[in-house]
């Protein structure tokens, strides 16, 4: 092959290498230059009068020059020999430069021949364990048999290694936030005896989308449930660590039995006190089965779905206040209903936010899958995150609660019964409770001793009303598959306690009898003034 026939396009970088290394040539070797003295001095009219082998021998990087459609090989350099082992020339590349073929740059020639310009494949593991990026750079001669392509391969090992270093450190921090993130989300939802409940939580795909995105389901005794969904902003570890702080705080200011707007108050100045910098959304909701609706708060949340028995879907827009963290607003409480053979949604914005769609478009078309998905909550909940495009590549992560209150027929319905008796006053209250609640559990075929145990429960229960409530007063009997339920009502919004009567004391045990005959009790203020005084006994298993 004559190399003085040839115009190699070397790029700038190997031109100033291989013109440094020039300044090394022997003097007797530069007066043979038929460069001008005048110009003898500039490093490139240097390397202009030096034989091409010689210019691609001290370029310091790897270099192979193929010519031909066969990608015969011409020469290649002594950098590349130290890496690779000689090569015969006149060969094609397919035979004499494996390691070419096995990193697939043979078509990648085929192109830069074809169409005249250079063309890089980027960081390829070469057989030697050593990472380089390929410049292929077309070659001009005289006729298509003398065109060809030289390979210039940069070492970048150390690049590559960091690199990879900093992935694996990345993997490592993402799968932290995950494993935090699941340990934080409750293992096992909570079964209400009314409602049927599934949820799903699937971090993103990217390193860095795994975020503080919950769910939690927490019955709240009397058969009432709170259901609660949030996100906290942010990624990682430090998202996943505030989030696992506010689940905590949810469920201990769910136990106060608190309205919803109250519970998101209390949760606002938390989250002031955890992070001044880090905020959150969330909607807290409680289901009560007696009054079949969802009554809620949301926290600059996305608003819930609900899809009624008939399939239309409601979207519960307000009232919504701003995140948590913001403090210095007062939340208020809606209602949504939720009777039986309704489905509700609790979601995050992952499952309904893309950066190229309006968030509207998003929950639109979430009401509408929501509008034809039918089946058990954990259906529905797959269905979902099927259609709103949820991969395992998604670039934010997705938490989706879905909750059924079934429409019960048949001897199902025969084991959720209600009955209420409206208590004038008088002396006379008593009596009747006695009587109508000994009535009730008798048509509910309980065995005796929960006859008896619900009989001096509720009488203990109407009694403390008549002593401390005021009219109006109502008490309620309730069973479900697992549970009696007893409550009694007044106006008077003075929640009572359980103390220790002194031997003395003609009063003050009732509370402390009903607490301990019975599986579990509580008090709570009601909506319209006034409060609920409940307790409840586990049935026995069939």
């Amino acid at each position: 092959m004559n190399f003085t026939r040839w115009s190699a396009r070397l790029p700038g970088t190997q031109r100033r290498a291989a013109a440094r290394t020039e300044q090394t040539v022997p003097p007797d070797r530069r007066s043979e230059s038929p460069v001008p003295a005048a110009r003898a001095g500039h490093p490139a009219s240097a390397v202009d009068g030096l034989p091409a082998r010689e210019v691609l021998d001290r370029v310091p990087a790897l270099v192979a020059l193929v010519h031909g459609p066969e990608h015969r090989l011409a020469h290649v350099n002594a950098a590349y020999a130290a890496a690779f082992g000689p090569r015969a020339p006149g060969t094609p590349a397919r035979d004499t430069l494996p390691e070419l073929a096995e990193l697939g740059l043979l078509p990648l020639l085929d192109q830069v021949l074809r169409s005249g310009r250079p063309r890089t494949l980027k960081s390829r593991k070469a057989v030697d364990g050593r990472s380089y990026t390929f410049t292929c750079t077309p070659v001009t001669g005289h006729g298509d048999r003398d065109a060809g392509v030289l390979v210039f391969a940069t070492d970048v090992t150390d690049h590559a290694e960091a690199a990879e270093r900093l992935r694996a450190s990345e993997r490592s921090q993402r799968q932290t936030a995950v494993t935090l993130q699941r340990s934080l989300l409750p293992q096992d939802l909570e079964e209400p005896d009314d409602l049927r409940v599934a949820a799903t939580y699937q971090p993103g795909g990217t390193e860095a989308a795994v975020g503080g995105d919950w769910y939690d389901v927490i019955t709240l005794g009397g058969g009432r449930t709170a259901l609660v969904i949030g996100d906290v902003m942010g990624r990682g570890v430090r998202a996943a660590a505030v989030m696992g702080q506010l689940r905590t705080a949810v469920r201990a200011y769910a136990r106060l039995d608190l309205p919803p707007h109250e519970v998101l108050q209390l949760l606002d100045g938390l989250a002031v006190e955890i992070d001044a910098n880090q905020i959150a959304t969330c909607v807290y909701a409680v289901h009560d089965p007696n009054e079949g609706r969802l009554v809620y708060a949301s926290a600059g949340h996305l608003p819930i779905l609900v899809r009624d028995e008939n399939g239309e879907v409601l979207r519960a827009d307000e009232p919504t206040g701003p995140p948590l963290g913001t403090g210095g607003w007062v939340h208020s409480s809606g209602s949504v209903p939720l009777g039986p053979g309704a489905t509700a949604v609790l979601y995050t914005d992952g499952l309904v936010e893309r950066r190229d769609q309006d968030l509207d478009e998003g929950i639109a078309a979430l009401a509408r899958a929501l509008s034809g998905a039918t089946g058990t909550p954990q259906v529905v909940c797959d269905r979902l995150v099927r259609s709103a495009g949820v991969t395992a590549d998604h670039d934010d992560d997705v938490a989706v609660l879905v909750l059924q209150h079934p429409h019960r027929t048949g001897p199902a319905a025969d084991l959720f019964r209600n009955a209420a008796l409206d208590l004038l006053g008088g002396v006379e209250a008593a009596p009747r409770a006695r009587a109508f609640a000994s009535g009730v559990l008798t048509s509910w075929r309980f065995p005796t001793e929960l006859h008896d145990l619900g009989v001096l429960a509720t009488s203990e229960l109407v009694a403390n009303s008549l002593q401390h409530g005021t009219p109006p007063m109502r008490l309620r009997l309730r069973r479900t598959d697992r549970r009696l339920i007893i409550e009694v009502t007044d106006g008077d919004d003075h929640l009572p306690r359980r103390r220790r009567a002194e031997p003395a004391d003609e009063s003050g045990r009732g509370i402390d009898i009903v607490a301990t005959i019975a599986s579990g009790w509580g008090s709570r203020r009601t909506p319209g003034g006034g409060k609920a005084v409940w307790c409840e006994f586990l049935l026995p298993k069939r």
